[in-house]
């Protein structure tokens, strides 16, 4: 697979504080669903806003789609990252959900034929047809996010950027969220670079990048993450409860694979036995 994004000896710090990062090195490939972990103030978020040129490096080179990023090539790069915000109502702008879909290709000058082309299409690929004419402010919180999610998939980009986005939602629209982007990714195939602490969408990942005292602490499988119970307890996360149980019931002598989900989990407790008439 081709390198969609490359961080090369990255540096960074904010002023007047500590460096944040030191020769930070590592790539992510096109595609790719990468998961990034790592205790508060590890500098996670800051990661992702590097990636999309809100913050600059100090030094070291980042690239984006082979573009490195620079003053010059910002605004292209952007053009490759759509950033989906932890609150979605940080980033709407317009007064029905169709205007605010639209804002985003409007300062692209697209053909008007082709805004709606591409409206029509996301709005059915989310569900969301029947919201194209309320306010974003009438959507419950996971509606919210899907209009935000829409926002983004109008601008066709190659990365999608998620900073906690499924954080305020209640565990039915997080599932909902979850769904749809594994379908949307299934079908669109662009690349995941999300901030989290939600197993469910760690486990949902190919790959975990744990950032620590300035670096790459780790770059790991989800279910490698999750059997390090060190690593877990530094970044303050728990596995899910088919991975936990897996795990404690390994500890207390009993043979079993660690299982990724609950279907699993009833299979290896409860094999299945020929029925006797």
């Amino acid at each position: 697979m081709a390198t969609i994004i490359r961080f090369n000896q990255v540096g960074f710090q904010y002023p007047k504080g500590e460096p944040m990062f030191a020769d930070l090195s590592f790539h992510i490939e096109q595609g790719q669903w990468v998961t990034i972990v790592g205790p508060n103030g590890s500098g996670k978020s800051t990661l992702t806003k590097l990636m999309n040129g809100l913050l600059a490096p100090q030094s070291g080179t980042i690239q984006i789609g082979g573009v490195t990023l620079d003053s010059h090539t910002v605004s292209d790069i952007r053009g490759l990252v759509g950033y989906l915000f932890q609150n979605p109502d940080n980033q709407f702008i317009a007064a029905t959900v169709q205007d605010d879909m639209a804002f985003g290709m409007e300062n692209r000058c697209l053909p008007r034929a082709e805004m709606q082309q591409r409206i029509d299409q996301v709005s059915v690929e989310l569900g969301i047809q029947d919201w194209l004419h309320r306010h974003p402010s009438s959507l419950s919180g996971g509606q919210k996010q899907r209009v935000a999610l829409a926002g983004l998939l109008v601008l066709d980009p190659e990365v999608m950027i998620w900073d906690e986005a499924t954080s305020m939602l209640d565990e039915q629209a997080r599932r909902e969220c979850m769904t749809h982007i594994r379908q949307l990714r299934a079908g669109r195939g662009f690349t995941i670079v999300s901030v989290t602490h939600d197993a469910e969408e760690i486990m949902a990942s190919d790959r975990v990048l744990v950032v620590k005292g300035g670096q790459l602490a780790a770059d790991l499988s989800p279910m490698e993450l999750f059997a390090r119970e060190e690593l877990m307890e530094e970044c303050r996360l728990r596995p899910p409860f088919a991975v936990e149980l897996s795990l404690e019931l390994r500890r207390r002598g009993i043979e079993m694979d660690i299982c990724r989900d609950e279907e699993e989990l009833v299979n290896a407790l409860w094999p299945s036995c020929p029925v006797k008439n």
